[in-house]
């Protein structure tokens, strides 16, 4: 069992895997950062407990500063949705140059199963043959 993983390990193009692992570290780290780079923001429901049921322009700016607050939330969401979905199509790429390799080497071992099939048939024939005689 462990010949043919030993075999498949050698079908991997790993020149590939290897020219492409920056790339992919690159982006994972640039996610990484995009995520971890804020802090959780403060909790808001504090904020609105401290907030007087009667201060009413108090309470706009309050409403006006959350809302800008939110929007900065959500570009940056946004940003890192973009990052992880370049991240995604770069794994894709990869996963989609190995599976290619491999099934070139499916048909090879295919192939070489059918010679060695048939030179074997050879083989045993050419014996019955020099027994015979």
């Amino acid at each position: 069992m462990a010949i043919g993983w030993l075999s498949v390990l050698r079908m991997v193009p790993w020149a590939d895997v290897i020219s492409n692992a920056p790339k992919v570290a690159e982006g994972a780290k640039k996610l990484w950062n995009a995520v971890n780079k804020k802090s959780p923001s403060p909790d808001l429901a504090d904020e609105e407990a401290d907030v007087p049921a009667d201060a009413g322009l108090d309470t706009l700016a309050t409403l006006q500063a959350r809302l800008a607050t939110m929007e900065i939330a959500t570009a940056d969401l946004h940003s890192q949705m973009l990052a992880s979905s370049e991240l995604i199509k770069v794994l894709a790429d990869q996963n989609a140059q190995l599976i290619k390799r491999m099934e070139v080497h499916r048909i090879r071992i295919v192939w070489l199963a059918g010679a060695t099939v048939v030179f074997g048939i050879i083989a045993v024939i050419g014996l019955i043959l020099a027994v015979a005689s």
